[in-house]
């Protein structure tokens, strides 16, 4: 939920209303420039339809709050993980995210990337949150203590955080 918010929140104060857009785990995508002008989705048994629910366009925070709400109900990271597009750890950087999709699934998310200009060499800080969008903490990695909270690019086929372990192919972008 963090990682969504955090996605919204940044278009939001951008004003980019048509780049806020979640699938629901149905596949459906909800968009807040459609939500904004009173296109809202209606779910009944597991199908998703829309209707017209508003003559006037609301594009303020209290409605883009509603929408996340909704977002927070109906997607999570087995929607994530499939509109998300994979990405090569040689080309990481901050805003990607490692996830794995589930009941329950989970993601973290690159805040920062930098790299030795000698060798060239990346390192990567992540960050986690749980449900509902809480606190969000950088993780330690308890792999290479003298790194720490720093990863390594080159960290093997599986990446190992203190709760999860996440495979090299599980980095997406959005």
């Amino acid at each position: 939920d963090a990682l969504m918010r955090l996605r919204a929140e940044y278009l939001y104060s951008l004003r980019d209303y048509p780049s806020i857009r979640f699938n629901y785990t149905s596949g459906d995508t909800i968009r807040f420039s459609d939500w904004a002008v009173g296109i809202k989705p209606v779910v009944v048994k597991n199908k998703v339809s829309f209707t017209k629910a508003a003559k006037t366009s609301d594009y303020s925070y209290k409605n883009f709050r509603k929408y996340m709400r909704s977002i927070f109900y109906y997607a999570g990271t087995a929607s994530l993980s499939r509109e998300l597009k994979r990405q090569s750890i040689a080309n990481i950087k901050a805003g990607d995210v490692f996830i794995k999709g589930g009941f329950p699934g989970h993601a973290v998310f690159v805040v920062d990337v930098a790299k030795n200009v000698k060798t060239g060499k990346k390192i990567f800080l992540l960050a986690q949150s749980y449900m509902p969008a809480q606190s969000i903490h950088i993780l330690r990695n308890f792999n290479q203590d003298n790194l720490s909270p720093w990863y390594p690019e080159d960290f093997g086929d599986k990446l190992k955080t203190p709760e999860w372990t996440f495979k090299k192919s599980s980095l997406k972008r959005f």
